[in-house]
Formats: C-alpha cells, sequence, structure tokens
C-alpha cells in the first residue's frame, strides 16, 4: 500500500502545485496593472512559493479530508493550496527575525530585495528596503492565503465550519513566533519551554491543524475523529520540528539549502539545544556561550559546538524522541474513525515528516 500512498500523495501535490500557479499568476497581473514597480514583488513571491517545498500542508489536510471517506474534489484542493500561502508568510517573516541570508538554496526575500537595491543603486539603505520588502510580501503571502481560501468555491457551510479553525491556526502560529523570539532573550534554557515552542511555532500549524481543516471541510467531523487526529498530528508535529532542529545543525547544505549549522550561528535555542545544555558540564557550557550565537561563527566553531551536542548524547536523545513521537502518532490512528486508505496515507506522510533531509 505505500507505493500506493506515495502515488496518490504526489497526485495531490501536483494538483496543488497547479492552483498556486494559477492563483499566483492572476495576483501577479493584478499587482502588474497597478503599477510595473511591483512587478519584483509578484515574481519573488511566485518563485518563492512555487519553486520548491514538500507541499506538507496541503497533503495533511487533504488526508484529513479524505480519512472521513469523502471524495475530493476542485474547491478542496484549492483550499489546502491556501495553506502554502501561510508557510510562505510564515518563512519570509521567519528568516528576516532570524536575519537568515539564504532559504532553499536561494537568497532570503529580505536578502534578495537588499541585492536589488545595491544592483539598481537606489537611494536609501540596502538593508532597510531588504527589511520593509520582507515585511510587505510576508504580509501579502498571508492575505493572498485567505483570499485563495475564500475563492476556493466552498459552500457557505464549508466556510463556517472550517474558519474557527483556520483562525486559531494563524493565531497558534504567530504565538510560535513570538516565543520564539522571546526565549533567544532568556538567560538560561529550558526543555518544556522549548518544546512549548516547537509545538505551536511548526508542529501544530504544519500536521494538527491542517487535518482538522480538512475534516471540517469534508462535514462529518466529529469530537472523536478530531481527537483521533490531534492524537496523530500533535507528537507528529514535534517530530517534525525536532527533525528540522538535527537538519539545522547537522544538515548538508547542499541538500538543506541552509548553510551547516545555521541554527548554531543564530543561537536558535531549540529543544536539542535545551538537552545538550541540560547534560553539559560547566567548561562545555563555558565553550558553548563563547561560540554558541555568534554570527561570525567560521565551520570549526560549527564543528566545536556539533561534537559538544553528539558528546552529551543530546543527538542521541532526540533521535529517541523522534522515533518515540512517530511510534504514539503511528498508535493513534489504529482508531476505528480513521480509514484504512486514510491510515495508509497518513502512515506514509509521518515516514516523509519525519526520514527526510531537507
Amino acid at each position: 500500500m505505500s507505493s500506493l500512498a506515495k502515488s496518490e500523495l504526489q497526485e495531490i501535490r501536483d494538483a496543488v502545485d497547479i492552483e498556486l500557479g494559477t492563483f499566483l499568476k492572476a495576483q501577479s497581473d493584478f499587482l502588474d496593472s497597478i503599477s510595473s514597480d511591483l512587478k519584483p514583488v509578484s515574481q519573488a513571491l511566485s518563485s518563492f512559493v512555487l519553486d520548491s517545498g514538500k507541499r506538507l500542508r496541503p497533503l495533511f489536510a487533504y488526508t484529513g479530508f479524505f480519512s472521513t471517506g469523502d471524495d475530493i474534489s476542485a474547491p478542496i484542493i484549492k483550499a489546502a493550496a491556501s495553506l502554502e500561502l501561510l508557510q510562505a508568510c510564515a518563512l519570509i517573516h521567519d528568516d528576516l527575525m532570524d536575519g537568515s541570508d539564504t532559504r532553499r538554496g536561494k537568497p532570503s526575500i529580505h536578502r534578495h530585495f537588499e541585492s536589488i537595491h545595491v544592483q539598481d543603486e537606489l537611494e536609501g539603505f540596502a538593508p532597510a528596503y531588504g527589511l520593509a520588502a520582507a515585511v510587505l510580501l510576508g504580509d501579502l503571502a498571508l492575505v493572498w492565503s485567505n483570499q485563495m481560501l475564500n475563492e476556493s468555491g466552498l459552500s457557505s457551510q464549508q466556510v463556517r465550519d472550517v474558519l474557527p479553525i483556520h483562525d486559531e491556526m494563524r493565531v497558534e502560529l504567530m504565538a510560535g513566533q513570538f516565543l520564539d523570539i522571546h526565549e533567544q532573550t532568556q538567560k538560561n534554557t529550558n526543555l518544556d519551554r522549548s518544546i512549548k515552542i516547537a509545538r505551536y511555532k511548526s508542529g501544530k500549524y504544519t500536521i494538527e491543524r491542517p487535518l482538522h481543516i480538512g475534516a471540517a471541510l469534508s462535514g462529518k467531523k466529529s469530537s472523536e475523529l478530531m481527537s483521533t487526529l490531534s492524537g496523530y498530528g500533535l507528537p507528529l508535529g514535534e517530530a517534525f520540528q525536532y527533525r528540522d532542529d538535527l537538519l539545522g545543525v547537522f544538515g548538508d547544505s547542499s541538500v538543506t539549502g541552509k548553510p551547516t549549522g545555521d541554527d548554531l550561528r543564530e543561537g536558535k535555542r531549540t529543544v536539542l539545544i535545551a538537552l545538550t545544555d541540560a547534560r553539559s558540564t560547566d567548561a562545555m557550557r563555558e565553550t558553548s556561550r563563547k561560540y554558541f550565537g555568534a554570527p561570525d561563527l567560521d565551520d570549526k566553531g560549527v564543528s566545536i559546538l556539533q561534537d559538544m551536542i553528539v558528546t552529551s548524547g543530546a543527538k542521541d536523545a532526540l533521535e529517541i524522541m523522534i522515533d518515540n513521537l512517530t511510534n504514539e502518532s503511528l498508535n493513534a490512528i489504529e482508531a476505528p474513525e480513521i480509514n484504512d486508505k486514510g491510515r495508509s496515507l497518513l502512515t506514509e506522510l509521518a515516514k516523509i515528516a519525519t526520514k527526510r533531509n531537507t
């Protein structure tokens, strides 16, 4: 069944890409009709969304819908695809807040517009131009996400069913983003705080809420089904973020599209870092303070911190947490509320979310 699940997920991914392409073409034409000066905006945002991405959120929304036994339709695909624009908003703003230079092997949006400012010899301060552009493009992606959902062709009842979940998802995402930047201001690491950030900044809006949105769109959501989807989505969402944390420290830059050890330069206090700190000696913590969060951290410094994370046992501990959370997630979908095909798709998606290298 795994190969059939892979094939079906690829079909949905392709359908999502078609819907995104059609929507973004129409919105780009509208922007260009306002002013030719907006062409870099439409081009940059369209490229950011269309050129790469695993489409996990639409896939989870589709699977949440399909798990109820309903047949898929074009409005459902378009509504699910709108989640990619919310993801674009989150990534653009996240890169800006973190000061990241790259995303998916290309300059991040704020760096891209800095380059435009320099290349075109514009007046003013290039970094400020890039910052302002990234804020506005992230906001535009958020607006377009709502617009695509509203224009998807859902029935009035489907819209009423899905909007409360959609609104809650966006609030949770923004709450997680703030907790993340606030965590960087704290004087010490804390595992419970880092786990909460992982859940709200990434886990819930990547997996649990898209599943809930899909189930709500089916018109067949029940408290039992939503609870089962949460039982699957919450632990898997955390496992997904923990894999991201490992890739942010140990990932191959040629595959991840970001410099190796970028999270170490940015000083991200992830669950991996909290586990490392809890297992470190005073001497190790002193070394960490010297290197962790240094913007000019070189390959040698990255290697020193990587070795510390490994020797402390934190890397292995996080891998065990990922495995345990994934097993918890898969056990949850043995419930009768999930049909066999939905269970197969959710099993395949769990592999995609936790066994990835990007």
